[in-house]
């Protein structure tokens, strides 16, 4: 009987017959969970369908952030428009405003005469020859002469030639009359006037 106990047999037979022993002893039927203690994970095994059918909080929490965050640079953006046009407006108008300067600045130019420094000694030169001319004469070449060299010449006369030859300018007629008095007025407002010249 020992070399019976003893073999690997009888040892392998005890101990199948322990394990299912100890099974049988110890084993208990799993129950399941009450419904509201079951966990995330079990709540989308137990769903059935589509996968895009299913919710979950996170998810959802997402996208509502997403949507108020899509309305926010919506908000943004129209901001950023209504500035940009407010800013179109504004170059606009600054355009006009400077187009509006230019054109005062040209029609300024065409009534005031300028006279640079590079030209005031050869005018003064022509000034001393045509003061030098009988009046008559030289009303004669400054019939012949366009009206802004008549001035700026005139400027470096004193007085009392220039009224010389405007009177000897008169005396030809009405147009060159007429002539005379536009001289005289732009010649008022000549920007370099002579001040030694009484």
């Amino acid at each position: 009987m020992i070399k019976l106990l003893t073999s690997p047999w009888m040892t392998a037979l005890v101990s199948v017959a322990a394990y299912l022993g100890a099974t049988v002893a110890f084993w208990k039927t799993p129950t399941p969970p009450p419904p509201s203690t079951l966990t995330a994970g079990a709540a989308r095994e137990k769903q059935s369908g589509p996968s895009w059918n299913f919710t979950s909080p996170e998810a959802d929490q997402l996208i509502a952030e997403l949507k108020t965050e899509k309305k926010a640079l919506g908000k943004k953006e129209q901001e950023l428009n209504d500035l940009m046009a407010r800013l179109d407006a504004e170059r606009s108008e600054l355009n006009l405003v400077t187009q509006s300067v230019r054109q005062l600045q040209m029609d300024f130019d065409q009534n005031v005469l300028r006279i640079s420094e590079e030209e005031t000694a050869n005018l003064k030169k022509l000034a001393k020859v045509y003061a030098a001319m009988e009046p008559a004469n030289a009303a004669k070449v400054f019939e012949e002469m366009d009206d802004t060299s008549i001035i700026k010449i005139m400027v470096f006369m004193k007085d009392m030639e220039t009224a010389a030859i405007w009177e000897a300018m008169a005396k030809k007629g009405q147009p060159e009359a007429k002539r005379a008095a536009l001289l005289s007025d732009r010649l008022r407002l000549a920007s370099f006037r002579n001040n030694t010249a009484k």
